[in-house]
């Protein structure tokens, strides 16, 4: 198993190839894969879903990928949650794009499975840091 065992993923791209090759590369890697074929459906999927990273794809019909990356950081419940973007999108202008809208991070197709799940790991690790208390804080009304 790698880095990215038990964490929940939600892989949003409209191309159901696509899709299926990350979800083969996340089930493998022991991550449990939720799937969305557009921004909009992947909003539906955040509703009722706890998850630990998305990955998304930029050019999608309905919502792309940038917006969609707006919605879920509009939202506080999704603050910290990594998104990467997984696209053949590579120019430096639309990962500017994708930074301001909010993306944790930006991998270019195509993509080494291995790799991938060692990025979803060390992402999600990461935020799971940044949400913990630091060590030294004393409890409240010490």
């Amino acid at each position: 198993m790698t880095e990215a065992m038990q964490h929940t993923v939600l892989i949003v791209d409209d191309s159901p190839t696509m899709r299926g090759m990350i979800r083969k590369a996340l089930t493998e890697g022991g991550c449990r894969v939720l799937e969305a074929h557009d921004g909009l459906e992947g909003l539906d999927v955040l509703q009722s879903a706890q998850i630990q990273a998305i990955l998304t794809d930029i050019n999608m019909p309905r919502m792309d990928g940038l917006a969609f990356i707006r919605a879920v950081r509009q939202d506080a419940r999704f603050a910290r949650v990594p998104i990467l973007a997984l696209t053949t999108e590579g120019e430096a202008d639309v990962k500017a794009a994708g930074k301001k809208a909010g993306a944790t991070g930006w991998i270019v197709k195509p993509f080494d499975p291995k790799q991938l799940c060692e990025v979803i790991g060390m992402v999600v690790r990461r935020a799971a840091s940044l949400n913990q208390p630091p060590s030294n804080a004393k409890p409240e009304g010490a």
